[in-house]
């Protein structure tokens, strides 16, 4: 039998669980989520800074949720959590953000009109890019907030080419906090408008503010390579003012800022003068140098010119080439018939690998005359430079039909048929070529033939002739 005390000291563990159970119940009561929650609060902010610091942007947006589920009026994390899903480019959950941020404050921040503004750029939505961002400024940010806003509209505005809007708001972008690059980029805006001695001022003035910034640094060289060639932009500025359709000015000035190295001011010129001129094959070639040179190689595909564009050693085509491109366009306008233009023209395009233009340039002569032997010919060396040897050895046939006292279409068509691995047909037309005029590269020719066909004697007779001729050529 149990004694009282023994029935006493048995009770008192009996209380534990009852109070631990109550401590419990009071921790889960309705009393106590502040303290909780201020825990997690506190933990959740520890962890987001450490995130930050490591620039661990999932991680950063997680824990910014998960305090915001807890402290939805926190604006900081808020900006934090736009800011990250910006830089991810995470354009839906942002824009969903901002929707949440501007309900959940009781007075929403301007900062979600410069998000709202980011996020319609982002999306190429330009107009309201534009209208968020003049929402914005309108809340009247710190001078430096109030810059960068704009700079972002003169961007948006250098995108939509809207020039004389672009200045406007590098002015208004230095009248709120001057700097040597914010003079730079209105520097390079004036020279986008041809205010050329405004936009050296401004250099002059951002290389006194800070030689060092790497916008001056990168900038200084390209004026300086520019104002070389300003005498003559600025004539021909002054004539294209008197004459502002003037095609054969502005391929001229294009050309001129093409060589100073300024391939955007030369293309505004050039698509201008294609835009006047469709059919100007100058105006074309000179639109694709241009696009090429800004690496918008797509485009210039588009004009039916690739980036093998033949150039001269200053990686320019040359002015020669132009000139007589120019020449041929001005034949053709005043005589669309002039099957002769079309051919020479085609010649040329050719000598500078564009074989689509000059293909279609010999059809169109083609269409006026189709007994123009020189057309099939020029037909015959385009589809070759375009891989199609089977279309070009008919056209060559047609034109030795023609013309059969060329030499030189003799000549080519026997290449074509060596190609096709037709090396009799190659041996006859190489002898038809050197019986009107001997010439070494047609012998060769006809020598390796021979030799792969096991005319061993005729090539060695032919290889006897090379060395008399040339007693250097092996």
């Amino acid at each position: 039998m149990q004694s009282a005390t023994d029935n006493v000291h048995n009770a008192v563990p009996l209380l534990r669980p009852i109070v631990f159970l109550f401590l419990l119940l009071l921790c889960l009561s309705p009393v106590a989520p502040g303290f909780g929650a201020s825990q997690d609060l506190s933990q959740l902010q520890t962890q987001l800074q450490s995130a930050k610091e490591a620039a661990d942007k999932p991680a950063i947006i997680e824990l910014s949720r998960r305090i915001l589920a807890i402290a939805p009026n926190d604006s900081s994390v808020w900006d934090t959590l736009a800011q990250t899903e910006l830089e991810t480019d995470d354009l839906d959950r942002l824009e969903q953000t901002l929707d949440a941020w501007q309900k959940a404050v009781r007075h929403p921040p301007a900062a979600i009109e410069d998000f709202r503004g980011d996020l319609a750029d982002r999306r190429k939505d330009y107009q309201n890019a534009e209208r968020y961002w003049l929402a914005f400024l309108a809340s009247k940010p710190r001078p430096a907030d109030a810059a960068t806003e704009y700079d972002n509209l003169a961007n948006l505005c250098a995108t939509q080419q809207r020039w004389e809007d672009h200045a406007v708001y590098r002015d208004k972008a230095i009248a709120a906090q001057d700097s040597a690059t914010r003079r730079v980029a209105r520097a390079i805006a004036l020279l986008r408008l041809h205010k050329w001695d405004a936009a050296y001022a401004d250099l002059a003035k951002a290389n006194k503010m800070d030689a060092t910034d790497s916008e001056v640094k990168e900038w200084l060289p390209q004026f300086e390579r520019l104002q070389g060639f300003l005498p003559q932009i600025k004539a021909l500025d002054a004539q294209i003012e008197k004459s502002p359709d003037d095609v054969g000015l502005l391929l001229d000035r294009a050309r001129v800022f093409t060589l100073a190295d300024r391939p955007l001011l030369a293309l505004e010129d050039v698509q201008h003068a294609l835009k006047l001129q469709p059919a100007s094959i100058r105006a074309r070639i000179q639109t694709a140098e241009a696009l090429i040179d800004v690496d918008r190689v797509d485009d210039a595909a588009k004009l039916e010119v690739g980036r093998d564009l033949r150039r001269g050693k200053d990686k320019h085509v040359t002015e020669q080439t132009l000139l007589e491109l120019g020449a041929f366009d001005t034949r053709l306008l005043a005589n669309p018939k002039d099957d002769d233009a079309l051919v020479e023209r085609s010649k040329m395009l050719r000598e500078l690998r564009q074989f689509t233009l000059a293909l279609a340039d010999a059809r169109g002569a083609l269409a006026i005359n189709d007994k123009s032997a020189n057309a099939h010919f020029e037909a015959a060396r385009d589809l070759d430079g375009l891989g199609q040897q089977k279309e070009a050895l008919e056209q060559a046939r047609i034109a030795t039909e023609l013309d059969p006292g060329n030499p030189e279409k003799w000549f080519f068509r026997g290449l074509l048929e060596r190609q096709r691995a037709n090396f009799n047909a190659a041996i006859e037309s190489q002898t038809r070529s050197l019986e009107i005029e001997e010439s070494l590269v047609a012998l060769a020719e006809r020598e390796q033939c021979e030799r792969r066909i096991g005319k061993i004697h005729e090539a060695d007779a032919d290889l006897r002739r090379i060395r008399e001729l040339a007693p250097q050529q092996e």
